[in-house]
């Protein structure tokens, strides 16, 4: 039997001890995390009002910075709809599971915005 010595701050922690690459110190902690999911094998709306109720009661979302009334930019992750955006597209999709959605907040200056617009076309071709 092998013995393994732990630090008091080992012992107690969640986190693995350093192996590999894996450097424990380089860990960042996410406050304000909550997660809601269903086993019931369909999506739901249902669903999104508890992500939306979970993130109205996270007390501290990490960003809050100085005035706590602006948002920070927390929001929730869900999969994407495909049958809804194939109703409201004016475009072919690609098959479910091979294309992204997302939101990009890009500059009111004209040549500013058609800049990072295509290097977002770059990035997502990539």
């Amino acid at each position: 039997m092998t013995h393994v010595s732990f630090s008091p701050y080992e012992r107690w922690s969640a986190l693995p001890p350093d192996t590999g690459l894996y450097r424990r110190d380089t860990e960042k902690d996410a406050c304000g995390v909550a997660m809601v999911a269903t086993m019931r094998g369909h999506a739901g709306h249902d669903i999104v009002d508890h992500a939306l109720l979970a993130l109205t009661n996270l007390e501290h979302r990490g960003a809050t910075g100085a005035d706590p009334l602006v948002g920070d930019g927390a929001g929730i992750l869900s999969q994407v709809p495909d049958r809804f955006f194939r109703e409201v597209v004016d475009f072919t999709l690609p098959e479910a599971g091979h294309y992204a959605v997302g939101t990009a907040y890009v500059p009111t200056d004209a040549a500013e915005r058609e800049a990072m617009t295509q290097r977002i076309e770059e990035i997502a071709k990539e």
